[in-house]
């Protein structure tokens, strides 16, 4: 491997730590907001559930690849160093700048949108309120993770923990109380599918994006060549079942009709109807807890992004980014970075639209570094992990990939290549900031 920066943080995440972080960076906003859509364009319960499935199947294959590779990186930074180590300095930069100006405060931004939707309707309060609310609630877990990381990983354990009640109340209530079949609804009763089966596991693959987060802590970890992929995939396969299950339980709860004509708000419906006024509000704030944990996860982890890259020289203004406080050695100027930049996503895009985007944009380095793990088997034959089933499992992890950017292509062309721009926009940033460097 490359030499890389000697990290500064503090090696105190354990194994418990990592996978509620994977946890609480997975389970948020997807499952709860994406029942609408992804019935509408799977066209039937059946293809729901399925596209659930599928998703949750593509991601582990990505996180049992990835697990092989972030064994033998233990480093901060994550997919950007893993990209860099692999392809070289530039696709490496690439990598972080998509993650530092695109996706991480793109996805951060989605997440704290479809939280401000249930907030606005917990407080009875207009849809005008939707933005303060997310800002607001942005920048207070900001301000948590400004100190050590013990405090955000603390949060993380609660709030998954705290998630945990919701998704089981809507797993019971829908498994054993639900009249409807889940499996025999077509799409004669949602009225109209869109998109089809490939948007629909699209769709889902937001609700499953997250994981390779933990990958940004690597240097953060007590015995990183071991808990990185034991975290990666416990937390990915446990996720995958309780998907399912959630998807299943309302759609024998609610039929498909009902779920088309609520939208985003059929999970919030469910519990009201489920657990009355009472019931209802509580368990809707029990899943409003669970999306702070997924925002507090993602503020987590990717303000180490921006630190490795700072660390390395690679962004205007490094000095200041790649600041840690004294007795903390927490990035404060790199997470209130990530901050700003989410809040203004927050008012270009509306939240499902950036959801897409995000994972498409991801995808494109989550394909690289799949396509990398060969590369790596060829370079070194001792590694700590090994993923199981090679090579089949990366190639299903590269199919899996390709899936999803040309659904995205096809669904959403000017998306995409706004995107794209903005990533290739880091190009001459990278050559001024070398530049200015000499």
């Amino acid at each position: 491997m490359e030499k890389q920066p000697q990290d500064e943080l503090k090696r105190s995440l354990g194994f418990w730590s990592a996978f509620s972080i994977v946890i609480g960076t997975i389970i948020g906003s997807g499952i709860f907001f994406k029942q609408g859509s992804v019935l509408d364009s799977a066209g039937s319960s059946s293809l729901a559930i399925a596209a659930w499935v599928f998703g949750g199947l593509i991601t582990l294959t990505g996180g049992l690849t990835i697990a092989e590779i972030g064994s033998q990186m233990p480093y901060t930074g994550g997919l950007y160093v893993y990209i860099e180590n692999i392809y070289g300095r530039i696709a490496g930069f690439l990598a972080g700048w998509m993650q530092v100006i695109v996706y991480g405060p793109a996805i951060t931004a989605s997440v704290a949108g479809f939280m401000s939707i249930l907030m606005a309707n917990f407080f009875g309060l207009s849809d005008a309120w939707r933005l303060p609310l997310a800002c607001i609630t942005l920048l207070a877990i900001g301000a948590m993770n400004l100190f050590e990381n013990k405090v955000g990983a603390a949060f993380s354990v609660i709030t998954t923990i705290g998630k945990m009640i919701p998704i089981i109340a809507i797993i019971v209530f829908g498994l054993c109380f639900g009249q409807e079949n889940a499996f025999g609804q077509t799409v004669s009763e949602v009225h109209r599918a869109t998109g089809g089966f490939g948007v629909a596991v699209l769709a889902t693959l937001f609700g499953y994006d997250g994981w390779i987060l933990i990958a940004n802590l690597g240097g953060e970890m007590k015995n990183p060549q071991k808990l990185l992929p034991k975290a990666i995939i416990v937390g990915i396969s446990a996720v995958l079942v309780i998907y399912t299950l959630i998807t299943v339980g309302i759609l024998k709860f609610m039929p498909v009709e009902l779920i088309h004509a609520k939208g985003d708000q059929a999970t919030a419906y469910m519990a009201m109807k489920a657990f009355g006024r009472i019931g209802g509000k509580l368990l809707s704030a029990g899943i409003i807890i669970s999306m702070m944990g997924t925002l507090n996860g993602k503020l987590i982890t990717f303000p180490r992004i921006v630190y490795a890259m700072a660390k390395r020289g690679d962004l205007p203004f490094s000095k200041f980014l790649s600041f840690v406080t004294p007795k903390g050695k927490a990035p404060v100027v790199a997470t209130l970075f990530i901050s700003c930049l989410a809040m203004i996503m927050m008012v270009l895009f509306d939240p499902d639209h950036l959801s897409d985007l995000c994972v498409f944009t991801v995808y494109i380095f989550y394909l690289l570094a799949f396509i990398g793990i060969f590369i790596l088997r060829r370079q070194h034959s001792k590694r700590p992990f090994s993923t199981p089933l090679y090579p089949i499992v990366p190639i299903i992890a590269i199919l899996g990939g390709l899936f999803v950017l040309v659904s995205e292509v096809m669904n959403d062309p000017a998306g995409v290549i706004l995107f794209i721009g903005v990533v290739i926009v880091g190009l001459p940033i990278l050559y001024l900031v070398k530049k200015v460097n000499k």
